[in-house]
C-alpha cells in the first residue's frame, strides 16, 4: 500500500508549473544569499532522496516479512546539509532518525554504498557493515560514524567524552582517530532533549567549557514536536536551550535547505574554532509515524497529520528547485522515481540475504573480545612488594599503568588534589600531571562517559566511582553503551576502559546505606565486561594491571571492585599481625577468570570474595582449633567471569561447600557461584550465608543486616556435622 506522503510529494509537483525554465549553472547559488550551490544543493537532494525511499522501503520489507526495523527519518531529512557542512572525519553519534546525515556522510568518502548498508541492516543481514545483522543502526567505522543504539538519549554522555578527548589523544595516544581539529556531532530528538542524562551531558560540556578546556561539540537538536505521542510544548526547546551561558545556539528550519545549509555551516564553524559546544536546534517535521507499527490516527488528528506535508522537507527542497529554475517538474520527478527504484532494486537483492543463524555467530564479539581479554591479563605486573595495604597496592598499581600508557588518564570525584576519599589516589596528579589525574564534576553518567569518549578515542581511561551506590545513578552508561558497542560494532569501535568502584560493606565509622552498599547484582548479567574484586594486597595491584592489559588489547570495559573497609587494613587475626599486607614472595596468578586458594583443608572449601576473605580466613581458623575442621579457603577474585574451573577442582577437593557470600541473599553473587557448582556436575554438600535482604543502615545497626563471622562458623559446622 502506497504512503501517503509519497503520493502527496508526486501530486504536489504535478500540480506546479511544468514549464521549463533556462537552466541556470550548476555553480550558481541554490538561492539568493546563499552561499549554497545548485550542484551541492543537488548532491544533499540525493541524499533526501534516498533517506526517503529507504523510509519507504523499509515498510515495504516490513509487510513482505523481510525487514524489522520500520523506524525513519521522514520530516528529517534536513540533517542532511549538516553532515555536507562538517567533514568526514568528524566523529558522529547519530540518532535513529539522522538518515539523511547518514547517506550525506557517505557521499564525502569513496567507496561507500549507504543505500545497501542500510538495507542490509533493515532485513538483519550478516554483509550490514557494522554490526553484521545485530541491529539496525547508522555507523561505518571508515565514515566516522558510531553506532548507536534506541537507549534515550544515553550517546550524549559519551559524544562529549569524545569532545573531550579529540585534542588530548592527538598529543597521548600512539594512534589517534580523530584530527585534533575535529568536532564531535550529535543527534537526537526533541523528546530526548529532556532527559536527565542529555540533560547532564550538556551540562557537562558548558562546564568543562567554562573552565577554559577544549569542548569542540554540536549538539543537533531534531525537533520535530513529538515523542511517540507526547508533544513537546510549542517553543519550549527554545526556552530550555536557547540562552543557556556557555553554550552557542543556532535555530533553522530544516525543511528550508538553504537556511538549514547557512545556519548549519555557521555552527559548525563556530565550534571548530572557538573550540566550546554549541546547540544547533534543527525544527523538523515526523512524518510516517513514529514508526510502522505505530497507529498515529489514534493520538492525532487526520487533519493535523496532512497539514504536516506540506512541511516535508523533501517537498520543499524540491520546489525551491523548480521555483528557482534550477530544475523542472519532470526533472525533478524523475530523480524521485529513480531513486525509489535503485532502492527497491537494492532492497530485493539484500532481502534474502543470510542473517545470523546460530549463538555462536550472534556472540561471536562477546566471545572474541573476552578471549582477547584473558589472553592478554596472564603475564600482567602490578605486585606493590612487600608491606602494603590494600590501598597502597592500587595506588602503585595505577602509578604503573600511568607509567607503561601515555594514553592512561585517571579522573573521578576528589581523585587529583585530595588523592581520592580513602587516598588510594593520593600523590598521582603531582606526579603526572592535571592532563592525566584530574577531578570530575559530580556526575557519574559523566563520568562514565567521558570513559566511553576516550576509549573510543584510543586512550586508556581509568574512572572512580566514589562509592558502589553511585553506580546506579549511570548504570546504563555501562549496560547500554559501554557494553554493547563491540557487539553492534562488530568490533569494529571499543570501549576500552577501567571502571574503579569503591564499595562492599563493614566500613567503620561512616556509613549508611550509600556508602556501604553491598549489591553487585546489576553489574553481573551484562555480557560484554570484566568484573574483578580483590580482596588481599597481594592480588589487587596485579589483578588492576590485568585490567589494563586485558582492556587494551579486548575492548571490554573492566569494572574493578574494592572493598572499602579492606583499604588500610593491615591486619588478619590479631593487632599488629600485619597478615593482611603485601609479600614480594607471592606468585600471583593475574588471568582474568582464575581463583585464588588459601590455606590446604581437606574437610570443606569455603569459596568468596572480597571482605568474605578475610572474614572466612578468620572463620577457618576458629574451625580449626575448636572443631577440628580443616578448610580451604577460595577467593574467587573475579566475579565475571566467575573462575568455574578452579571453584569446582576446590570443591571436589573436599566435597563439601559452603559459599559465604556478603551480598544480598536475593541476586548474590552466590546464586551465580552454586549455579554454576551445580551446572558443572558438583555432586557434593553446598550450603551458603549471605547477609540480609535489607539496605544497610547506620551504626551498628549495620551488623544485623550483614554477614558475621559467627553465620559463617555455625554453617561450617552444620555441614561438616552432615556427613
Amino acid at each position: 500500500m502506497a504512503e501517503p506522503i509519497d503520493d502527496h510529494f508526486v501530486t504536489t509537483l504535478r500540480g506546479l508549473d511544468s514549464s521549463t525554465r533556462p537552466p541556470h549553472g550548476d555553480l550558481t547559488p541554490f538561492a539568493p544569499g546563499t552561499t549554497l550551490t545548485v550542484a551541492d544543493a543537488l548532491t544533499i537532494f540525493d541524499a533526501q532522496l534516498g533517506s526517503r525511499h529507504l523510509d519507504l522501503a523499509a515498510r515495504a520489507l516490513r509487510a513482505e516479512g523481510k525487514g524489522y526495523y520500520t523506524i525513519g527519518s521522514s520530516g528529517h531529512e534536513g540533517n542532511a546539509a549538516v553532515a555536507a557542512v562538517c567533514r568526514p572525519t568528524d566523529p558522529a553519534l547519530l540518532h535513529y532518525r539522522s538518515g539523511g546525515y547518514f547517506l550525506a556522510r557517505a557521499q564525502q568518502v569513496d567507496g561507500a554504498d549507504p543505500l545497501r548498508d542500510v538495507l542490509a541492516g533493515l532485513v538483519a543481514a550478516t554483509e550490514e557493515p557494522i554490526s553484521g545483522g545485530r541491529h539496525k543502526v547508522f555507523g561505518r567505522h571508515d565514515l566516522a560514524v558510531i553506532p548507536q543504539t534506541s537507549t534515550i538519549a544515553s550517546h550524549l554522555p559519551r559524544a562529549v567524552g569524545v569532545a573531550l578527548c579529540i585534542e588530548r589523544s592527538a598529543t597521548m595516544a600512539d594512534t589517534h582517530p580523530w584530527p585534533s581539529d575535529a568536532i564531535a556531532v550529535c543527534s537526537f530528538g526533541d523528546a530526548s532533549a529532556n532527559h536527565s542524562t542529555a540533560v547532564g551531558a550538556i551540562n557537562t560540556a558548558k562546564h568543562t567549557a567554562f573552565q577554559g578546556v577544549a569542548m569542540p561539540i554540536l549538539f543537533v537538536c531534531e525537533d520535530n514536536g513529538i515523542g511517540i505521542s507526547t508533544r513537546t510544548p510549542a517553543g519550549w526547546i527554545e526556552t530550555a536551550y536557547g540562552h543557556q551561558p556557555g553554550l552557542g545556539y543556532f535555530v533553522a528550519d530544516g525543511s528550508d535547505l538553504a537556511a538549514t545549509f547557512e545556519t548549519s555551516r555557521a555552527a559548525v564553524d563556530w565550534v571548530r574554532m572557538h573550540r566550546r559546544p554549541a546547540f544547533l536546534h534543527l525544527r523538523t517535521v515526523r512524518l510516517m509515524g513514529h514508526a510502522g507499527s505505530d497507529y498515529e490516527r489514534a493520538y492525532r488528528s487526520t487533519r493535523d497529520i496532512t497539514e504536516d506535508y506540506d512541511r516535508d522537507p523533501v517537498l520543499a527542497t524540491a520546489r525551491q528547485l523548480i521555483a528557482g529554475g534550477h530544475r523542472s517538474v519532470d526533472d525533478v520527478l524523475d530523480m524521485y522515481e529513480a531513486k525509489r527504484i535503485e532502492v527497491a532494486g537494492l532492497a530485493k537483492e539484500v532481502a534474502d540475504l543470510p542473517q545470523l543463524a546460530d549463538r555462536v555467530s550472534v556472540t561471536e564479539p562477546l566471545t572474541s573480545a573476552l578471549d582477547d581479554a584473558i589472553a592478554a591479563s596472564r603475564d600482567a605486573n602490578g605486585h606493590p612488594g612487600s608491606g602494603a595495604t590494600l590501598a597502597q597496592s592500587i595506588n602503585t598499581a595505577l602509578s604503573g599503568i600511568l607509567e607503561r600508557h601515555r594514553g592512561a588518564m585517571v579522573f573521578g570525584e576528589d581523585v587529583a588534589r585530595k588523592g581520592g576519599v580513602y587516598g588510594v589516589t593520593r600523590g598521582l596528579q603531582k606526579k603526572f600531571g592535571a592532563t592525566r589525574v584530574f577531578d570530575t564534576l559530580l556526575d557519574e553518567q559523566a563520568i562514565l562517559g567521558l570513559a566511553l569518549g576516550a576509549g573510543l578515542s584510543a586512550l586508556l581511561p581509568i574512572a572512580e566511582i566514589q562509592y558502589l551506590a553511585y553506580v546506579h545513578n549511570a548504570a546504563d552508561q555501562i549496560r547500554g553503551e559501554g557494553a554493547t558497542l563491540q557487539f553492534f560494532a562488530n568490533r569494529q569501535y571499543r570501549n576500552p576502559g577501567i571502571i574503579r568502584v569503591a564499595g562492599y560493606g563493614y566500613q567503620r565509622g561512616f556509613g549508611g546505606h550509600f556508602h556501604n552498599d553491598n549489591s553487585v547484582a546489576a553489574l553481573l548479567d551484562i555480557p560484554g565486561i570484566v568484573v574483578a574484586s580483590p580482596a588481599h594486597p597481594d592480588d589487587a595491584g596485579p589483578m588492576l594491571a590485568a585490567c589494563a592489559d586485558a582492556t587494551v588489547a579486548s575492548g571490554m570495559p573492566c569494572i574493578y571492585l574494592e572493598p572499602i573497609a579492606l583499604y588500610h587494613t593491615r591486619d588478619l587475626i590479631d593487632d599488629g599481625d600485619d597478615e593482611w599486607l603485601s609479600t614480594a614472595d607471592t606468585p600471583i596468578r593475574t588471568e582474568i577468570g582464575t581463583a585464588r586458594t588459601h590455606r590446604s583443608g581437606t574437610d570443606l572449601t569455603i569459596l568468596t570474595f572480597g571482605n568474605g576473605v578475610p572474614m572466612s580466613l578468620r572463620a577457618a581458623r576458629s574451625l580449626h582449633h575448636d572443631h577440628d575442621i580443616d578448610v580451604r579457603v577460595v577467593d574467587l577474585r573475579w566475579l565475571a567471569p566467575l573462575p568455574v574451573d578452579d571453584l569446582l577442582r576446590e570443591a571436589n577437593i573436599t566435597g563439601r561447600v559452603l559459599v559465604v557470600d556478603e551480598t544480598r541473599h536475593s541476586g548474590g553473587v552466590g546464586q551465580s557461584v552454586i549455579t554454576a557448582l551445580v551446572e558443572n556436575g558438583f555432586r557434593g554438600d553446598i550450603a551458603r550465608v549471605s547477609s540480609a535482604d535489607s539496605f544497610i543502615p547506620l551504626g551498628d545497626a549495620a551488623l544485623t543486616v550483614l554477614l558475621d563471622e559467627s553465620e559463617i562458623v555455625s554453617a561450617a559446622v552444620q555441614l561438616c556435622d552432615q556427613a
